[in-house]
């Protein structure tokens, strides 16, 4: 049993956490999240305030000790005395925006209920999993919110999300709704938070809460290269190996908002949801709204630990289909090998080269249709241009089957190119407003997803491709974010949800295209990273984490990366030197060790190698043969981090503890530094392990104690990496 509810009270527990949650006066608050407690009577969690100026409302006549104000609740209305950033405002039928939330009811649901066009975790046989779902009702509107508890037992992991249903008999309009609220009962905490732009995501920063809010989010129509939608909260103390460390990760693409608050009675609110600028949605009598699920785990050893756990979750229970589990194919992708210029000679070339080399799948890149020789034109005539390849994709498909090569395709088929059949045919199909000028980027435009059949055609396009079984894998872009947010089919008082029908629409292209098609290997990208988030995982278990290649560069992008997502959905490729973005200059070991990921290939063109750099990239695919179901499967540590120091390490072990990867990259040269030793963690202290590259033999508690010493910079100097393989004797 994970949940209990008895008089008011309720408790959830995962293997190591509990969840309390307390009713008082009609009102339900959050009392308890941490490490876990047995079951029992926890009415005493729930402290009375005795003192409040007459700033704060008080609900009962008479009672000066109870107002929302100073209480933890565990959503929050708006307009009735709790003056911090609230869980969910509606506009009610008289203009209104009052909520005023009190409990109604409870179940207990065995296992874990879909949520409604939206992507979400999932059950499997055997999972210790059930769901509290919690009914609170503003009594006088008669609007009810039902707050789901989705309980991982074994994953540590929480999800909840929010149904807001309307009996009021008239239509009201959601101004606000956000998937998850907690409140904490000091600001006795660190934020951890993410920022980043094109090519240089998910950077870390770290700051104590302050009086006030702090809010990261996207205002783009996607979870965007800025900012990710993930946000953590950690006792000042914690580190990767120790301390408190709280995390909310939302499985949603769109915009998005994240805020910590700091109250002025030294509380803090964390808050996670759609973002409610630009948001609106109208709900008819009868009618239920669905918000996006948002995944909680909580950590007493540490930020690692928590990554673990979602690495986990993310892996097991959010990614699905025939290579959730198993190394994915080497590939090698034609982009930086000859970006639009090339043919069906020129592919084939590649193809039969990199196969040779233990290369299995070509991906063609971006120019393979319409008359598409720069980025200006012909995204939505999803034709192959003959021009190029002349035989179509049959031709290039058998050529390449000779050399035992695989193909792929780059497709972005949320776009439109005003220079195309397509917008010809069809201009009303992009996102506008009649009336203003259609913003460009990347020279195109987006195709309104918010209509059933714009999804049509997007999924026709993509689907006509797969049919003919020729195409292995599919690498799906998104290259621009989204202005004049407006869809020509919907009325004028349904304009605010336009934003999240667009990712209704998303949603159930991907949903019927991953059913139709589930031999095909889908890579999520978007300009790199720009939709690196649960909600596209749970249709594409990898995404191309950022368009810089550039193994320095990516130390601290798939460091930040690795804070929430499992190695498998990150995707690392070795690229050609001197890198095309940084112009860098890094051995190939360097940039193999970085790229050595749960998805791993080469940017390059292999015709243009000399014999040694060609041994090195047949050494990169067999080394990624051999080890890349334990990649996938196993446990990730961070070791040193290049945000705090001149270097970077990690560690992968395998889950039965029996192989180890471990890597240092040192990033600046240093004269006479200090000698380096690597600590590495998750080993069976008590076996020995062999380095297949030395053939020297450890412990496992000296590689955990001592550590491993790592070459001075006379052996290994700037930009240069050292890998080391440990397999159980």
């Amino acid at each position: 049993m994970s949940v209990k509810a008895i008089d008011g009270q309720f408790q959830i527990n995962t293997r190591n956490s509990s969840y309390i949650m307390l009713v008082e006066r009609g009102y339900l608050f959050h009392v308890y999240w941490g490490k876990k407690i047995s079951f029992g009577d926890n009415s005493y969690m729930n402290r009375e305030y005795d003192w409040y100026s007459s700033f704060s409302p008080n609900l009962e006549d008479g009672d000066c000790g109870f107002s929302l104000e100073g209480r933890p609740l565990e959503y929050s209305g708006w307009g009735r005395g709790d003056f911090k950033n609230p869980s969910i405002e509606i506009i009610n039928p008289d203009g209104s925006n009052i909520v005023d939330l009190k409990y109604d009811s409870y179940e207990i649901i065995p296992g874990k209920p879909e949520l409604s066009g939206l992507p979400s975790s999932y059950c499997e046989a055997g999972d210790n999993a059930e769901t509290l779902k919690i009914t609170l009702k503003d009594e006088i509107s008669n609007i009810f919110v039902h707050l789901y508890y989705a309980v991982f037992e074994d994953f540590d992991v929480i999800t909840r999300w929010t149904v807001v249903e309307n009996r009021s008999g008239g239509t009201v309009e959601i101004a606000r709704v956000m998937s998850a609220t907690v409140d904490f009962d000091n600001m006795r905490y660190d934020v951890i938070s993410n920022f980043g732009s094109w090519s240089r995501e998910r950077h870390l920063e770290r700051g104590p809460v302050r009086h006030g809010i702090f809010e990261t989010g996207s205002r783009r129509g996607a979870s965007s290269h800025t900012h990710n939608p993930f946000i953590l909260l950690c006792s000042h103390d914690a580190c990767e190996t120790s301390g408190d460390v709280y995390g909310l990760t939302l499985v949603y693409s769109g915009s998005y908002k994240s805020i910590v608050e700091g109250t002025r009675y030294h509380f803090t609110r964390l808050n996670i949801g759609i973002n409610p600028d630009g948001f609106g949605w109208r709900l008819s009598q009868g009618e239920t709204f669905t918000s996006p699920e948002v995944l909680l785990s909580y950590s007493s050893e540490g930020i690692n630990k928590l990554s673990s756990q979602y690495h986990k979750m993310i892996r097991k229970r959010l990614c699905r289909g025939k290579y959730r589990d198993i190394r994915r194919p080497v590939i090698i992708n034609s982009w930086e090998a000859c970006y639009f210029s090339f043919d069906e000679n020129k592919l084939a070339e590649i193809g039969d080269c990199a196969a040779k080399l233990g290369v299995e799948l070509l991906v063609v890149d971006d120019g393979w249709f319409g008359r598409r020789d720069g980025d200006t034109s012909s995204l939505g005539d999803w034709k192959v241009d003959r021009n190029k390849l002349p035989n179509g994709i049959e031709g290039l498909y058998k050529r390449l089957e000779k050399s035992g090569c695989k193909l792929g395709m780059w497709f972005e088929p949320e776009m439109i190119s005003p220079e195309s059949e397509l917008y010809d045919k069809h201009p009303d199909w992009c996102v506008h407003v009649e009336g203003r000028p259609r913003s460009l980027a990347r020279t195109q435009l987006v195709l309104d997803l918010s209509r059933k059949d714009v999804c049509d055609f997007v999924y026709d396009s993509v689907a006509n491709i797969l049919k003919t079984g020729m195409v292995s894998y599919i690498k799906w872009d998104y290259n621009r974010n989204i202005c004049e947010a407006s869809s020509s089919a919907l009325p004028a008082e349904n304009a605010k949800e336009f934003l999240h029908r667009y990712y209704l629409g998303l949603y159930s292209v991907l949903d019927r295209l991953t059913k139709d098609f589930p031999d095909v290997l889908f890579e999520n990208c978007s300009g790199g990273g720009g939709r690196f988030d649960c909600g596209m995982l749970a249709y594409m278990p990898q995404t191309w984490t950022s368009d810089d290649s550039d193994a320095v560069e990516r130390l601290k992008i798939q460091y930040g990366t690795s804070i929430i997502y499992p190695l498998s959905t990150i995707v690392g490729h070795v690229s050609a030197c001197p890198n095309h973005q940084t112009k860098h200059v890094t051995s190939f070991e360097s940039r193999l060790n970085v790229a050595l990921t749960g998805s791993f290939g080469y940017e390059l063109d292999p015709t243009r190698l000399t014999e040694e750099e060609k041994e090195k990239v047949r050494y990169g695919a067999e080394l990624y043969k051999k080890y890349g179901d334990m990649l996938v499967n196993g446990e990730y540590y961070r070791l040193r981090s290049p945000f705090e120091e001149n270097c970077s390490a990690w560690c992968t072990v395998s889950e039965r503890r029996d192989i180890a990867i471990a890597v240092y990259m040192r990033i600046r040269m240093e004269i006479e530094p200090n000698p380096e030793r690597l600590i590495l963690r998750g080993l069976d202290e008590t076996a020995e392990y062999k380095e297949i590259n030395s053939g020297k033999i450890y412990s496992g508690s000296q590689l955990m104690g001592f550590g491993i010493p790592v070459p001075g910079p006379a052996a290994m100097g700037e930009y240069a990496s050292k890998m080391w393989i440990f397999e159980k004797i």
